[in-house]
């Protein structure tokens, strides 16, 4: 497989091009004779759920992850109707694939649990006190 028919994720994952499907439609919106007789707007399609180039844990990251993004069936669909060229559009749709993945794919720290220092809860008391007292001077004065 050559270097062109490669996109890169990461530095661990680089899919086939031939898993990527594209679909091509009529854009909507303002835009004159060009937009209802060409078809710009792209639909790029990643079948996540049944893509052979990923492994299971990769596959189930990415399926946990995008899954607000994902149809029934586990695909990524992506539109980009941004330009007036079809190629360009298409050029677009796959760096977004690319950032979405890669986003996904990024391992997340573990968050320590911390307690706040004794000045933090302190200073916390003392700006409570403050608001008391602010508050309770304001019913004093209109509260005559």
């Amino acid at each position: 497989m050559e270097e062109a028919d490669l996109i890169l994720i990461n530095e661990q994952l680089a899919l086939p091009a031939a898993e990527l499907q594209f679909r091509f439609t009529t854009g909507g919106g303002p835009g004159g004779q060009h937009v209802n007789k060409t078809a710009t707007r792209v639909t790029l399609l990643f079948d996540v759920a049944g893509s052979p180039s990923l492994d299971e844990a990769t596959r189930a990251r990415l399926l946990d992850r995008l899954a607000s993004r994902l149809d029934r069936r586990g695909v990524l669909h992506i539109d980009v109707q941004e330009s007036r060229s079809q190629w360009q559009n298409r050029e677009t749709a796959v760096a977004r694939l690319q950032s979405v993945l890669a986003a996904a794919l990024v391992e997340q720290a573990e968050r320590r649990p911390t307690r706040p220092s004794r000045r933090a809860r302190q200073q916390r008391l003392d700006d409570k006190k403050r608001r008391s007292t602010v508050k309770r001077q304001r019913q004093q004065r209109w509260g005559d």
